[in-house]
């Protein structure tokens, strides 16, 4: 696949604000936060709902109305559209936010998958495909379906992997910062102490789907897990016995065990953080590790915009860029009267600047200037799909 630069841009210029990080605190403060919505929508106090969950739908529906209403108030949101990147957790949203509003629509799910010919394929309300230059024909078919892309239509744009970091095509550039992230935070708390080679056998095998149900798939979780491997509180392969025979099914029982264990955790350096965290989860934060994800959010900065001279191959490997199919989408969109809005299951932490940043003149993510990419290679046509 080849693809070129369409020149600098930023997400902030095709959205402005309308983003929503984990906090589900919009980027715009004249929209409703989850701490507004919780009673209207009968959600405890102290929920804080995922993306595929169904409470997250309703919050969400409760900010496109909102939003659409400071736009456009005397139009009433009937349809759907949402551009995401995994077919389970992208598409679990979509469908609990069609259900929270009894709203049509359709999803577009995108990976780059160089190896295939282009394709795509028909699942219910769900068109996948494996180029995101499929987008424009994907376009084309909301039209035959009967979809009118206008101001009663809501755009909803997964942005990690999605927006920016295109899945197949860009994704590893954000998750190189993430690990970036890790590898700072873990060196800044043990330094010199700590077992490299016991942290990144434990994270590469603990970071896959099998083992979700015990990371809850945080990574605030895992690179606490691993931190704790690496010091050698808990060996990876009793963690592993244990996890196959049931005896240990869920992350707070790991922190239970390790709570049990505090005392020996000051001459390792990480009483600190486990207190930290402790006191973290305690309270109900999905993002306990504090530390961690402040590493991530300037490593993951740090990964926008240029980088002159260099090949595109290295361009996609090393910075995250802008997909510049799915930015055309959305300006064709907004021209047409839609709304658009963009989530990220990134948590704010890692996503914002702290006030003191923001003084120095750092962005949001969704803010930074990057380049915009896209294929220029042949594309999916609109011809007969796979049922």
């Amino acid at each position: 696949m080849i693809y070129t630069s369409c020149g600098e841009a930023a997400i902030s210029a095709s959205i402005g604000d309308r983003i929503v990080y984990r906090n589900l605190v919009p980027a715009d403060p004249r929209l409703p936060s989850i701490a507004d919505l919780r009673h209207r929508l009968s959600l405890r106090d102290d929920e804080l709902p995922r993306k595929a969950e169904r409470s997250y739908g309703m919050v969400l529906a409760a900010m496109l109305r909102e939003a659409r209403r400071m736009t456009l108030p005397s139009s009433h949101l009937t349809r759907l559209v949402y551009i995401g990147d995994t077919r389970m957790n992208d598409g679990t949203a979509f469908a609990n936010l069609c259900a929270a509003e009894d709203w049509a629509g359709w999803a577009f799910i995108g990976c780059d998958r160089p190896a295939e010919s282009p394709h795509f394929e028909i699942d219910g309300n769900t068109y996948l495909a494996n180029r995101w230059s499929a987008l424009p024909a994907f376009q084309r078919f909301l039209a035959t379906q009967g979809l009118a892309m206008d101001e009663d239509t809501a755009v909803v744009l997964d942005m990690d992997k999605t927006f920016v970091g295109a899945r197949g095509r860009n994704d590893t550039a954000i998750d190189a910062a993430r690990l970036d992230a890790v590898f700072a935070t873990v060196s800044a708390i043990v330094g010199s102490d700590m077992d490299s080679d016991a942290f990144r056998k434990s994270y590469e095998i603990l970071n896959q789907s099998s083992y979700h149900p015990f990371t809850a798939d945080n990574q605030d979780y895992l690179v606490y897990i691993c931190l704790i491997i690496s010091s050698g509180l808990v060996s990876l392969e009793s963690l592993l016995h244990n996890l196959q025979s049931t005896e240990m099914r869920r992350f707070d029982q790991f922190l239970a065990n390790v709570q049990s264990q505090r005392r020996h955790l000051t001459p390792k350096g990480l009483l600190d953080v486990h207190d930290s965290v402790w006191s973290n989860v305690q309270a109900g934060d999905p993002t306990p590790f504090k530390a961690f994800r402040y590493n991530e959010y300037l490593s993951t900065a740090r990964r926008f915009g240029d980088l002159p001279g260099v090949s595109m191959p290295d361009l996609l490997r090393q910075r995250i860029l802008i997909t510049e199919e799915v930015r055309e989408f959305v300006l064709d969109a907004e021209a047409r009267g839609a709304l658009t809005f963009a989530i990220s299951d990134k948590p704010d932490e890692a996503s914002l600047p702290s006030q003191e940043q923001a003084l120095a003149g750092m962005k949001p993510l969704h803010r930074l200037p990057t380049i915009a990419v896209r294929e220029v290679t042949p594309a999916v046509g609109d011809g007969a799909a796979s049922e």
